[in-house]
């Protein structure tokens, strides 16, 4: 965070001249290079990311009487903490509340004075969204407190949710038919993953859908963000042909 988008919106990527549409495209390796995908209307997840700390007392691991273990606390917290998706979220409204960093600097036999979490939490509706941060953080606080430590929980709002534009999608879908052939594109279902892309989305008309670049053959099927992640390099050609293509068509309608 903050991403670039928010940043070139501020200061006027969209005006002068005023966009009237966004166009997005990313790699995405579950799709065949030589296929695309996309969704009309909320397709990608906000994002916030999260950071805790938790103060306890330290000492001799023999002797937790002695202390206030923020370990334990941060242990019970994270089990907790996710019934605020299992128990408070709506089931119609998809969200996740994930811890992937976690640092307790203790040893074998020492309770550290502190432990500090990091995470991230995604949905798909804002009123949600709001109320989620307000009940994580009286949870976690509460938490803390009667395990008689403290807490500081922050949470720091990201990226909203992606909108893709129905009629501009629909719009989009046909044009990828004629370009590639109706076989070579499909509707994709919904994605907690987010993308900074998505504050164009709340400001114009726009469409962000997916650009196949598996192939088994090549082994060019890691998921993204992996370190054996690759692609067919024949998308390239797939996706800037599309991508003005696309533009074209746009413009002549």
């Amino acid at each position: 965070l903050p991403g670039g988008a928010s940043i070139m919106i501020k200061e006027g990527v969209l005006k002068n001249p005023d966009a009237t549409v966004i166009i997005g495209q990313h790699v995405h390796p579950p799709l065949q290079a030589g296929k695309i995908g996309m969704k009309a209307g909320a397709y990608m997840a906000s994002a916030d990311e999260i950071y805790v700390k938790i103060f306890g007392k330290g000492g001799h691991g023999a002797l937790p009487q002695d202390c206030v273990d923020p370990v334990a606390i941060m242990a019970t917290m994270i089990g907790a903490l996710q019934q605020v998706v299992s128990r408070n979220a709506p089931p119609t409204i998809p969200s996740v509340l994930t811890f992937g960093k976690i640092v307790a600097n203790g040893s074998t036999n020492i309770i550290p004075d502190e432990v500090s979490m990091e995470g991230t939490f995604r949905t798909f509706d804002e009123t949600w969204r709001t109320a989620a941060h307000q009940k994580l953080v009286k949870m976690a606080e509460g938490i803390a407190e009667s395990m008689g430590g403290r807490c500081e929980f922050t949470i720091v709002r990201g990226y909203p949710v992606l909108n893709n534009h129905h009629e501009l999608t629909n719009r989009t879908f046909a044009y990828a038919q004629d370009y590639l052939g109706p076989e070579n594109v499909e509707e994709l279902p919904i994605r907690m993953t987010a993308e900074d892309f998505a504050y164009y989305s709340h400001e114009i008309p726009a469409v962000f859908y997916r650009l196949g670049t598996g192939n088994e053959a090549l082994g060019t099927t890691s998921p993204l963000h992996t370190a054996k992640f690759n692609i067919d390099e024949s998308a390239l050609e797939i996706g800037a042909g599309l991508f003005a293509y696309i533009a074209v068509q746009e413009l002549a309608n």
